[in-house]
């Protein structure tokens, strides 16, 4: 590598280090008292209901087995009901001001989601599925198809 082309590396780094930087500094995870945990196990999701526990980070995977009517007060939010596999059910509001509408999405359809988890007494709510525009939350998605909604 010639003496300018390893110039124009360096130069290239410095850039990406201080994107990096710059992103890293913007998110704070003071300003959101979020727990970060990826579930892979019924069990831990029958810890947080029986524990009544929120603010919670995790993916889960469940089948779609009702699909509700959008609400369009406030932020718009897709919304549907997934089963998981011991049989619990759990409310999904995507957040569509914020993230593409699954417009494909139909009952008893698989889909994967990360999001934050929200107990309440009928199995809990999951929402934060959608990038966060100010960078104070973890960013969520929900997987459907192949396709990532964000």
């Amino acid at each position: 590598m010639s003496k300018r082309s390893r110039q124009k590396h360096r130069i290239w780094l410095i850039i990406a280090f201080i994107i990096v930087g710059y992103a890293a500094s913007k998110y704070s995870p003071e300003q959101h008292a979020t727990n970060s945990i990826a579930l892979t196990s019924i069990n831990n999701i029958e810890q947080l209901t029986d524990q009544q526990q929120s603010n919670v980070q995790l993916e889960i995977t469940g089948k779609v087995i009702k699909l509700l009517t959008d609400d369009l007060s406030g932020s718009r939010h897709q919304k549907f009901i997934i089963k998981l596999s011991d049989g619990k059910t759990i409310l999904v509001a995507h957040n569509i001001d914020l993230a593409p509408r699954i417009d494909t999405l139909k009952t008893g359809d698989e889909v994967i989601i990360y999001g934050e988890y929200e107990w309440n007494n009928k199995g809990g709510v999951i929402h934060w599925t959608h990038n966060d525009p100010t960078h104070r939350h973890p960013n969520g998605w929900i997987k459907h198809q192949g396709k990532t909604y964000q």
